[in-house]
Formats: structure tokens, C-alpha cells, sequence
């Protein structure tokens, strides 16, 4: 082959490389932070494309959103079934009334900032007293059970102030749970209720960080209580966190 058909070859071939070079770099930068991923759809075997954009500011966006409705039917006891041993902090001292005949009940709703760093509280409650709550709490376990504290609200401010409109309103980080999870009463049946939650039941190890609850609300194992004076040891009324509307979790 003549050397001039080979230069002019290389000379086509380097042109060519370089337009292919050129039309990737430019798909590239008409946005970095777009990314186009497929995702399969839960009924079909085809694919669908969706477009994410690259945002860390939408990380302070609410994210996963859980609600419970309180009410005393879910309450596992009647007050005069507190077991003997429980401690003077736990007893009621004011007349209890049965769960069948409490109007109380409530609304609440969680919701998760998407990057985890904080979680908002509104709880809306009706046929209660503001001046008889004495405990208001989020604890982590199963219906039925009576789980440990994860969240107790009297960190957060006065409980009686705040729910005295009928709505209690609080916003919570990563500090307010580390309060109840390295609060110190020994190895009592205090400790057992204050002690704070496990990352997983049966296991070492204490929820101490806001990604840490929503991960427990993602098993549905956390629910609100709301003690009054009456009510201490079971609570007053009691409300299983599950996630709001269609939810799934965090998105």
C-alpha cells in the first residue's frame, strides 16, 4: 500500500476518534448530575427509565412519613393490673378508669427528613386533660408488648405546655434519642424501660441515631404512649406507628 493511502487512512481514522471522543464528552455534560437508571416494575418484566438529578439539598425533604391512631383499646392492661414490683415512678396516683370506657384517642404522624437527620412529630389528641399527662413516650416493640423507651418528650420541653392546645409538636435529632439510650438507672426495672431500644431485639447494641428509629419504624415496632396520672403504667392511650397512606417506607 502507497504511504499516502496510509496517511490519509490514519488521518481518517484520528478525525473519526475524535468526533466519537467529542459526542460522549458532550452527552456527558449536558448534566452531570442527571443519571438515567432502569428500574423493573413490580408487574411487568419490562423495563422502565427513569431520570434522577443529583440534589444533596432535597436530603432535608421529608422522606418516609409514618402515622398511628392512639387510642386505650390498644393499651395491653388495665392500671389495676400493674404488676407489684413495678416502681412508684411507673404507678398511677390518681383514679384509673377502664379502657372500654376512656373517650380518649389521638392522630399522630411522624416524618423522616430523607437524610435522616431529623424527624417531626404532631400528635393530635382529644378526651384528655393536658394537666393529668404526666409521660409521653415513643417506645420500639411489638402490639401487645411493653417495649423500652426510645424517645421520651420531657427532653424535648414541657409535655403539658405543649399538648395543652391539643396538639403536641416537637422536632427530634439524633440527640434525643442518645439521652434515653445512654440515660443511667443500673440494672433495675427502671433501666429495663429507660434504657433505650435495640438495634436488633435480642442483640448488644442501642438505636442511637434518627436513621436507627426510622429503620425500627420500618419493621413496624415503634409506637407512641401517652401516661397520665391515672394511667402510668400501661398508658392512657397507645398508637402502633405504620406507614402513612400507600408508604412503603423511605423513598
Amino acid at each position: 500500500m502507497r504511504p499516502k493511502y496510509i496517511f490519509t487512512i490514519i488521518i481518517f481514522l484520528a478525525v473519526a476518534i475524535s468526533v466519537m471522543t467529542l459526542n460522549s464528552t458532550q452527552r456527558l455534560g449536558v448534566d452531570k448530575n442527571l443519571l438515567n437508571v432502569k428500574a423493573v416494575t413490580a408487574d411487568s418484566t419490562s423495563n422502565q427509565s427513569n431520570t434522577i438529578r443529583l440534589d444533596a439539598s432535597k436530603g432535608q425533604e421529608i422522606g418516609a412519613i409514618y402515622e398511628a391512631f392512639l387510642s386505650p383499646h390498644q393499651e395491653p392492661g388495665e392500671e389495676e393490673n400493674t404488676p407489684a414490683l413495678t416502681p412508684k415512678v411507673f404507678r398511677s396516683t390518681a383514679p384509673s378508669v377502664a379502657r372500654n370506657q376512656r373517650k380518649s384517642r389521638g392522630h399522630g404522624v411522624i416524618r423522616f427528613a430523607k437524610d435522616l437527620s431529623k424527624v417531626y412529630v404532631d400528635v393530635r389528641v382529644e378526651g384528655i386533660n393536658a394537666k393529668d399527662v404526666n409521660m409521653f413516650h415513643i417506645h420500639c416493640g411489638r402490639p401487645d408488648t411493653l417495649g423500652p423507651i426510645l424517645i421520651d418528650f420531657a427532653n424535648s420541653g414541657n409535655i403539658q405546655e405543649n399538648i395543652s392546645d391539643g396538639t403536641f409538636s416537637v422536632e427530634l435529632t439524633n440527640e434525643d434519642v442518645e439521652k434515653v439510650a445512654n440515660s443511667r438507672h443500673g440494672h433495675n426495672v427502671v433501666a429495663a424501660f429507660t434504657s433505650g431500644c435495640p438495634i436488633e431485639p435480642g442483640l448488644p447494641g442501642k438505636v442511637k441515631t434518627i436513621a436507627g428509629m426510622e429503620q425500627v419504624a420500618r419493621r413496624g415496632e415503634l409506637y407512641f404512649n401517652l401516661h397520665t396520672k391515672g394511667q402510668t403504667y400501661y398508658g392512657e392511650m397507645r398508637g402502633q406507628l405504620r406507614p402513612a397512606g400507600n408508604q412503603s417506607g423511605n423513598q
